[in-house]
């Protein structure tokens, strides 16, 4: 009995010892200040700082959109948590929230530098670019520095500030010390084209993403020679913290890139925006023969109910999806009328790629943004203006018409907002307005790309009534036989 109790009270001192060590290291697991990576997940929010452009951060009537926004709001996806995105005044203003309390990271096209990296941990690179010298076309075009320095007698470069490329010039300047230029303050790339574009300036320093979507927008910038070779791209880090974060984006990089969606996303995201062209004009008549039979009935019933031109329908939705019910874009909007999911949901559609549901929820989406078109203002611009809110957002169509009105030209007629809305794409313009930068442009191409589907919809349509009315005409019989029997049966 005594050895018993003496056993059972060893056995209790173990027990009681192996808890005493469970809650131990308990206390020092729970104590332990959680990594950069735990606490954005602890909180649910990545926050992340970029500048407003066509190649990094915009919004229109789909939604926010641009090449840095959806790659960081997969980076947010990976780690479970949601995107919150602060666009920037100016690159300097970038840099300078990175570590701060809305930015765990900067995402805006930054590349990365030996001086940079002083100041900033980075990613693993996810593209490069070269940087390009802008001259205006029907000037001589410089073929290298030297050339470039002349060429600075008659006028002005322009770069950046802070930005890689005043660090290039900065560079070159200690082998040719002529070489100036001047740093312009709260100017985004687009600004610099802009400027050779119209000749405020002889020439510009910008990156060749950036040449690459915007030439076709400013064809008088054009590109004379590179600066730099080929430099890496890439999301900075604050020099502060630990590297959970960088190395969980590093990973999800490398996956993104295995998986062949970075690819994918750079070709959608960072191309050049086509025009109407010849090309396009093969395919939509191409597609006229293929798959507007498909979808022709559906579009002509709701067009019918909603009384509306069944033609602008269908033009609207094969500028939207190429009249491909399964289209998808890099930000998720899908279907035949390319609805997001909070205005499917909004206009009751429950399928998006259900063409029917796709048809009658973009219908009523129309309309919708139609009747918020001040009711003053008639067709056609009632329509053509409502075309240009359908794509760019009722906001963003506003301010284009505040900037209309300030000009002194009238802002209930297209044919003058169209002139004002590429004006959001300049900082001068959009930051003088409610709604910030937009890339503009879009929406004048947007409208006329619909208005020729629609003419040529129109022009097909009437060839085929006229072949069928033809082919319920019988043939006249030939003149030999005009018998009375004959001539009967006609």
């Amino acid at each position: 009995m005594v050895e018993f109790y003496f056993h059972l009270k060893k056995a209790t001192k173990r027990a009681l010892s192996y808890a005493l060590l469970f809650l131990f290291a308990l206390i020092l697991s729970t104590s332990r200040a959680p990594t950069t990576l735990e606490e954005v997940q602890n909180n649910g929010v990545l926050r992340v700082v970029t500048l407003p452009g066509s190649t990094t951060y915009f919004e229109n009537a789909k939604g926010e959109d641009g090449f840095e926004y959806l790659l960081a709001k997969e980076f947010a996806n990976s780690i479970g948590v949601s995107l919150k995105v602060t666009s920037m005044p100016s690159l300097t203003s970038v840099l300078l929230a990175i570590g701060g309390p809305n930015a765990h990271m900067g995402a805006a096209g930054l590349t990365i530098t030996p001086k940079r990296k002083k100041t900033f941990r980075f990613s693993e690179p996810y593209y490069s670019v070269e940087q390009k010298l802008l001259y205006r076309n029907g000037t001589k075009r410089p073929k290298n520095i030297e050339g470039l320095v002349k060429g600075l007698n008659d006028g002005i470069l322009l770069a950046m500030s802070n930005s890689s490329h005043s660090e290039r010039l900065s560079q070159l300047k200690l082998e040719h010390p002529k070489l100036e230029w001047q740093e312009t303050q709260g100017l985004e790339m687009q600004d610099l084209m802009s400027k050779v574009h119209s000749g405020e300036a002889r020439y510009a320093v910008i990156d060749s993403t950036a040449y690459a979507v915007d030439r076709a927008i400013y064809p008088k910038a054009r590109a004379a020679f590179n600066l730099s070779e080929p430099e890496a791209v890439g999301w900075a880090f604050p020099l502060h913290g630990d590297n959970s974060l960088i190395q969980a984006a590093n990973q999800f990089l490398k996956d993104y890139e295995q998986s062949g969606k970075l690819e994918k996303l750079k070709q959608q995201t960072l191309e050049q925006t086509h025009k109407f062209n010849q090309a396009g004009s093969q395919l939509f008549k191409k597609m006229l023969l293929t798959r507007l039979p498909k979808y022709q009935d559906l579009f002509q019933e709701v067009a019918l109910k909603n009384n509306i031109d069944w033609h602008m329908l269908a033009a609207i939705s094969y500028q939207e999806s190429h009249w491909n019910p399964k289209a998808k874009s890099p930000t998720g909007v899908r279907g035949l009328m390319m609805l997001t999911l909070p205005t499917a949901r909004e206009m009751g559609v429950t399928d998006r790629v259900d063409p029917r549901q796709s048809i009658e929820g973009g219908v009523k989406y129309f309309l919708q943004t139609k009747s918020r078109i001040p009711k003053d203002i008639t067709d056609p611009d009632r329509t053509l203006l409502a075309l240009a809110a359908y794509n760019v957002g009722m906001g963003h169509l506003e301010d284009a018409r505040v900037l209309t009105e300030r000009a002194g030209k009238n802002p209930d007629l297209w044919q003058d907002v169209r002139e004002f809305l590429p004006l959001l794409e300049k900082k001068q313009y959009y930051s003088t307005v409610r709604h910030g930068y937009a890339k503009g442009r879009e929406p004048v191409q947007y409208v006329g790309n619909i208005l020729r589907y629609k003419t040529v919809l129109k022009r097909h349509s009437s060839e085929l009534q006229r072949q069928q009315a033809q082919q319920s005409i019988p043939e006249m019989p030939n003149s030999s036989d005009w018998s009375p029997d004959a001539l009967l049966s006609l």
